[in-house]
C-alpha cells in the first residue's frame, strides 16, 4: 500500500508546515505524497506546505473540487484526505492497512474535539457509531483509488456536504471501514458559537441534505447560522 495524502485549504499558513511535517515523518515509505488542494489563500499556506515537502495544486475554493483536483496528481494505490486542523495518530499508516487487510474499500477515524467541555466529548462519542450523520471530513478519510475512480470522485454539485454524499455512494456497493482510534479536531467553531447553536445548525443542514435542496442554498444557510472568525 501506498498513500497519496491530499490537503484542501485555504488560509491555513499558521499550521500546514508541521502537519506536513507530522506527515512525512510517521508515514515513512509508505506516503508517496502530501498534495495540498489550494482554494485561493491570501496568507503563507502555499509556501509554508512547499517548504515542508508537499506538492501543491490550485482550485477553486470548493473542497470537492480541491480534493478532486488533488486526487488527479496523486499517484498512491490508496487516498488520504485530511483536513489541515486535524491531527492524526501517529500510527496512521498502520491503521489504514489493517483496515484494508481486513476487507476494507474505504474509511475512517473516530475523533475527540480538542477542548475539556463535556458536551463535546457527547458529541466525540457518536462517532464510533456507522450512520451517516455521524460522519464527516474531519474524521478524515481513506478511499482505495480504484474505488475512489469508480464513483466518480468527489460530486463537485456539492458545495457544502460533499462528504456525505461520497459515503453515501460509497456505503452502497463498498465496505466502509470506523478505525477504533481517535483523530484530534479543532473547537475552533465551537470557540464562536453555543454549542446548542452548532448543534441546530448541523441539524438543519443535514436535514435540507437529506431532502435533495440545492447545495448552495445549505451552504448560505449554514454560514448564516454560524458565527466565524
Amino acid at each position: 500500500m501506498t498513500l497519496s495524502i491530499v490537503i484542501p485549504t485555504w488560509n491555513e499558513g499558521h499550521q500546514i508546515g508541521g502537519r506536513v511535517q507530522f506527515l512525512f515523518q510517521y508515514g515513512g515509505s509508505a506516503v508517496k505524497e502530501v498534495i495540498i488542494a489550494d482554494g485561493g489563500s491570501t496568507d503563507n499556506t502555499c509556501a509554508e506546505a512547499i517548504h515542508a515537502g508537499a506538492r501543491l495544486i490550485t482550485a477553486g475554493k470548493s473542497r470537492a473540487r480541491q480534493m478532486n483536483a488533488g486526487a488527479r496528481l496523486a499517484t498512491g494505490t490508496v487516498l488520504y484526505f485530511v483536513h489541515a486542523d486535524v491531527q492524526l495518530p501517529s500510527t496512521f499508516v498502520s491503521d489504514i492497512e489493517q483496515s484494508i487487510a481486513r476487507g476494507a474499500a474505504a474509511g475512517c477515524y473516530r475523533y475527540v474535539f480538542a477542548s475539556p467541555k463535556l458536551m463535546l466529548k457527547v458529541n466525540a462519542y457518536c462517532t464510533r457509531f456507522n450512520r451517516l450523520m455521524c460522519r464527516g471530513g474531519d474524521q478524515t478519510l481513506f478511499v482505495k483509488r480504484e474505488v475512489f475512480d469508480e464513483l466518480g470522485g468527489f460530486n463537485e454539485y456539492y458545495s457544502i456536504m460533499e462528504d456525505y454524499d461520497f459515503i453515501r455512494r460509497l456505503w452502497r456497493k463498498h465496505t466502509f471501514h470506523i478505525i477504533p482510534k481517535n483523530v484530534v479536531v479543532s473547537a475552533r467553531k465551537y470557540d464562536t458559537n453555543s454549542w446548542l447553536r452548532v448543534q441546530m445548525a448541523n441539524l438543519i443542514v443535514f436535514m435540507l441534505f437529506l431532502v435533495g435542496r440545492h447545495p448552495d442554498r445549505i451552504k448560505r444557510m449554514y454560514q448564516h447560522l454560524l458565527n466565524y472568525r
